[in-house]
C-alpha cells in the first residue's frame, strides 16, 4: 500500500492518496483544487487515480474533485446522502471497495454535515486489523467537528450535535484503539476550536485526550462542542454550497493577467478591490492608496475570503514572480475573479509618489501614550472569542477580522482608531480595510497583545 498525506499549512487542510501498488490502482481523498502534486505522485508510483473520495462538503475550501474527475477520468464518490448536482457514485454505509489488496471500508459519520463519511482503510482484504481511518471534519487530533456551520440546512445545530455524538461513539470509537486516525484539518482551521498540531494519531490515543471524546454524557458532550467555536469565515457558505455545483476548472498553470497602474484603475473604477499581497511591515512603508493588506506569508486565503465578498473583482499587487501563487491561493477557496496582477509593483510605487500612502503602526509603547493622550480613542480588538477570554485591552472592543465588513456601522470612521490582534497580521488586514472604507486616522499595533501585555507588565 501507498498512503501518503499531504498538509496544506495555510488552510490547515489534510488530504490523500491511497494506492495499491500490486494492481496500480490508487484514490485520492478531500483534494485540494490544485492537483499537480497528486498527479505526479501517482504517476511516478505507477499508480493510475481511479476515484476521488470527498469526505463531505468541503466548506473551507473549494475541492478539486472536479479537477482531478477531468484530468483522469476518476469517479467522483460522495456519501449516499449527498446529492451534488455533477456526475458522482454514491457510497453506502459500510459498502466496501477492493484496490487490489487494500480494501476501503465507507462509514456514514453524520454530525459535522448530514453526508459527512469515514474511510476505513485495510492493508489486504483479510487483515482483521485496520491500517487507519480517514476521519474527513468529524474527528480531528484533539476535537471533533462543528455541529455549528451553516453547511447542513434543515438541521438545528443540536441535531446535528446528536448525530456527530453517536457516530463518534457507534461508527469511530469501535474502531480498535491501534487504528492510526488521519482527520481533513489540523491546527489554525475554523472548522473546530481544539485541533491539534499533531497530523495523525490513534484512536486510543483520542479516547484518553479527547475532550469531547471524554465527556461524560451525549448532553454534556453536546454542549461542549457547540459552545466556544470561533466565528466562520464569511466565504464558508459560498465554498460549500460551491462544492456541490458544476463550475469553471482551475489552470493551474495560467498567469493572471499582466495590469498597467491605468488597466487596474479602470477595473477599480468599475468595483474591483485592489489586494496587496506583501508582508504587513512592506506595506506600512508604501502603497497604493485604497490598498487591502492580505500578506501572502500568512493564511492568505482565509482572511482575504473572510474580508472580500466573492463577487467581487480581485486585482492584485504582489512582488514579481508571486502572482501566480496569489492567483492560485485565492482559487482554492473559489475566488477565481482575478482580473489580473499589477506589473512591476516596485516601479508603480517610485513613479507614483502621488498615489502612495504609508501604515501607521504603533509600538505598544506608543500606542499606550496614544491611549492615554487621546480621549476618543477607538480600538478593536480583532481577534477570536476564544482569544480574547485571556484579556483585552482597556476600553476595547471586539471584532473578528472576518466579521468586520459586517460589523462597520458599530464603529465611528471620525474617531482615531487603533486595531490589536495577537501579533499584527490581522491587525494590518483590518487596518487597512478600515482605510479602504473610508477611515481617516487608524493604526495598529506591532506585536499586537502580546507585545502590549509585555510592555504593560514591565512598565
Amino acid at each position: 500500500m501507498k498512503f501518503q498525506q499531504y498538509y496544506l499549512e495555510c488552510l490547515s487542510h489534510a488530504s490523500y492518496l491511497i494506492g495499491d501498488e500490486t494492481s496500480g490502482r490508487a484514490v485520492v481523498v478531500d483534494p485540494q483544487r490544485d492537483i499537480a502534486q497528486y498527479l505526479a505522485d501517482a504517476e511516478a508510483s505507477g499508480l493510475t487515480i481511479e476515484m476521488v473520495i470527498e469526505t463531505h462538503f468541503h466548506a473551507d475550501f473549494l475541492s478539486g474533485h472536479l479537477e482531478l474527475a477531468a484530468a483522469t477520468g476518476a469517479e467522483i464518490c460522495y456519501s449516499a446522502i449527498a446529492n451534488p448536482e455533477f456526475e458522482h457514485r454514491k457510497m453506502s454505509d459500510g459498502e466496501r471497495v477492493s484496490l487490489g489488496e487494500v480494501v476501503l471500508e465507507f462509514r456514514h459519520t453524520p454530525g459535522h454535515t448530514p453526508e459527512s463519511m469515514s474511510i476505513v482503510v485495510f492493508e489486504s482484504a483479510e487483515a482483521t486489523e485496520p491500517y487507519g481511518v480517514l476521519t474527513g471534519d468529524t474527528l480531528f487530533i484533539g476535537d471533533v467537528g462543528r455541529p455549528d456551520l451553516l453547511t447542513s440546512v434543515g438541521f438545528t445545530q443540536d441535531q446535528l450535535a446528536e448525530k456527530l455524538y453517536e457516530s463518534l461513539h457507534n461508527k469511530l470509537m469501535t474502531l480498535p484503539d491501534e487504528t492510526r486516525v488521519f482527520p481533513a484539518h489540523g491546527a489554525g482551521s475554523a472548522c473546530g476550536k481544539n485541533l491539534s498540531t499533531e497530523l495523525t494519531s490513534t484512536i486510543g490515543d483520542q479516547k484518553s485526550t479527547n475532550y469531547a471524546l471524554r465527556a461524560p454524557s451525549r448532553d454534556a458532550f453536546m454542549e461542549m462542542v457547540t459552545a466556544g467555536q470561533p466565528p466562520a469565515p464569511s466565504y464558508f457558505i459560498y465554498d460549500a454550497v460551491l462544492n456541490q455545483r458544476k463550475r469553471e476548472l482551475l489552470d493551474e498553470d495560467a498567469l493572471p493577467a499582466a495590469l498597467t497602474l491605468e488597466e487596474a484603475d479602470r477595473a477599480i473604477a468599475g468595483g474591483a478591490l485592489l489586494v496587496d499581497g506583501r508582508t504587513p511591515e512592506e506595506f506600512a512603508l508604501g502603497h497604493l492608496e485604497g490598498a487591502i493588506n492580505v500578506g501572502l506569508g500568512g493564511r492568505y486565503a482565509e482572511f482575504a475570503g473572510s474580508i472580500i465578498p466573492s463577487d467581487a473583482d480581485i486585482v492584485l499587487f504582489v512582488e514579481d514572480g508571486y502572482e501566480l501563487e496569489a492567483k492560485n491561493r485565492l482559487a482554492r477557496i473559489g475566488f477565481d475573479r482575478v482580473v489580473g496582477a499589477i506589473s512591476d509593483t516596485t516601479r508603480v510605487l517610485v513613479e507614483n509618489p502621488d498615489r502612495v500612502r504609508r501604515a501607521s503602526r504603533l509600538t505598544s509603547q506608543a500606542f499606550n501614550d496614544r491611549h492615554a493622550e487621546i480621549a476618543n480613542i477607538q480600538i478593536v480588538d480583532v481577534r477570536n472569542p476564544g482569544e480574547v477570554e485571556s484579556g483585552m485591552v482597556p476600553d476595547s472592543v471586539n471584532i473578528p477580522v472576518g466579521q468586520l465588513p459586517a460589523r462597520l456601522d458599530e464603529l465611528d470612521a471620525g474617531r482615531p482608531t487603533v486595531i490589536y490582534c495577537a501579533g499584527g497580521y490581522r491587525s494590518s488586514v483590518a487596518a487597512s480595510l478600515l482605510r479602504q472604507r473610508g477611515f481617516n486616522d487608524v493604526s495598529d499595533v506591532l506585536g499586537g497583545y502580546g507585545a502590549w501585555i509585555e510592555t504593560t507588565q514591565s512598565a
